[in-house]
């Protein structure tokens, strides 16, 4: 009797291990592999967690991977809810995270301000403009500026916490990733300097960095271990995020301005001469390509899981197939679009140099909503809970949420 009840307890001991086990591998892999993040299979750990992306627009284009998709609903009807002025243009784009918007100006400054009301936090300034949209990692707001300094403030307070001098004015966003083989998040940032850096997200210092041919315009993709980007050098540069080595060179066919956008291996960007195109990472093939008129490209694409939106010069909102490159359709504002596009609910929302934010349907390409600024806007629109944040060039940020 007493071997039998050993035996019992032994059974039981190990079963309990057994669900321990799986209890334990499943959490892990549903922690891990949540669509909102970034996953490695090169040395590379988590981007970001899901449930501040879902609730928060906390970097250029919502993910590490540049898509421009923002989760959650959106009204068809948006009403002006508050507007904010600073000194002077915003070609910045915003970013939101805990209640907050943070946004750049042409005036030198970094704003802070609440979601809800516009009221301001705090500033902090710079040396120069601040075109770049700035990037949130962990408890710190990430800037680069005209001055050619990379910032790292503190996102509560404004505080400064380290900075970072390449050599040349810092355009696009800086981007982040966690290595799995450091406790600290690593920092991306392009320079007209030509090199891209990596950071150590704690103190500033240089991890890495990686030299190309001419400046690096946009914001580096982070996507399954690799950073990808488009440089004035007209190629598209793969790079080990591990220790910054060249993986792969893409021609891009003439000089890219604009930021990558990443799904799968596959790769999307239009070029500064007239061409829009997907690449296969893996093998550097250009699997499909569309030429306009001769119209440059200099705003980032959209991608979700049918379709890529895109943005040209020739005053046109492009609806590309994904798999094949087909025009579904096109929308015409009337002027020239630098702002890049955000998909949210099945809507498209962009501004363009005739001073208009526009809303189109993704399906129909036809328009639900616009909104007349009356100035510039280059700025990108953010989205998240409902609210739309964009800047324009009289210095002004809106923010717009349902009627």
């Amino acid at each position: 009797m007493l071997k039998k009840s050993y035996k019992k307890m032994a059974v039981i001991i190990l079963l309990l291990l057994l669900f321990g086990a799986l209890y334990y591998f499943v959490i892990q892999n549903k922690l891990s592999l949540t669509p909102d993040e970034s996953t490695s299979k090169a040395g590379i750990g988590r981007n970001g967690t899901g449930a501040e992306i879902k609730s928060s627009w906390p970097i250029f284009r919502g993910g590490p991977d540049l898509r421009g998709v923002a989760p959650g609903k959106l009204s068809e009807l948006l009403k002006l809810v508050w507007t904010f002025k600073t000194g002077n243009e915003i070609k910045s784009s915003a970013v939101i995270s805990a209640g907050r918007v943070f946004i750049g100006s042409g005036d030198g400054h970094l704003y802070a301000l609440d979601l809800k009301s516009g009221r301001e936090a705090w500033r902090f300034a710079c040396e120069d403009a601040i075109e770049a949209p700035p990037c949130i990692v962990e408890d710190m707001v990430v800037v680069g500026s005209l001055d050619e300094h990379v910032y790292a403030l503190e996102k509560e307070t404004g505080r400064l916490v380290w900075k970072y001098k390449t050599g040349d004015k810092i355009i696009g966003s800086v981007n982040w990733f966690k290595p799995a083989n450091n406790d600290n998040l690593w920092i991306l940032a392009g320079s007209y300097d030509n090199f891209l850096y990596c950071l150590d997200s704690k103190n500033g210092n240089p991890v890495w960095k990686y030299k190309c041919n001419n400046y690096i315009n946009g914001t580096p993709a982070v996507h399954d271990g690799r950073i990808l980007f488009g440089g004035c050098d007209a190629l598209i540069h793969v790079v080990s995020a591990l220790d910054g080595q060249q993986q792969r060179l893409i021609d891009g066919g003439s000089y890219i301005a604009a930021s990558v956008a990443v799904a799968d291996h596959f790769v999307y960007i239009g070029n500064y001469e007239d061409t829009f195109m997907c690449a296969d990472i893996d093998s550097g093939a250009i699997l499909w390509q569309y030429t306009n008129d001769g119209y440059p490209y200099y705003a980032s694409a959209a991608v979700t899981e049918e379709w890529v939106l895109a943005c040209a010069r020739d005053y046109k909102l492009y609806c590309f197939d994904r798999q094949t490159g087909r025009v579904k359709w096109t929308f015409s504002a009337l002027a020239e679009i630098d702002s890049s596009p955000v998909v949210c609910d099945n809507k498209v929302l962009f501004g363009s140099d005739d001073g208009w934010i526009y809303m189109v349907d993704v399906s129909s390409g036809k328009e639900i909503w616009s909104f007349e600024i009356g100035e510039i806007i280059a700025s990108s629109p953010a989205v998240a809970q409902g609210m739309v944040v964009i800047g324009a060039d009289d210095g002004i940020v809106y923010c717009f949420g349902s009627l």
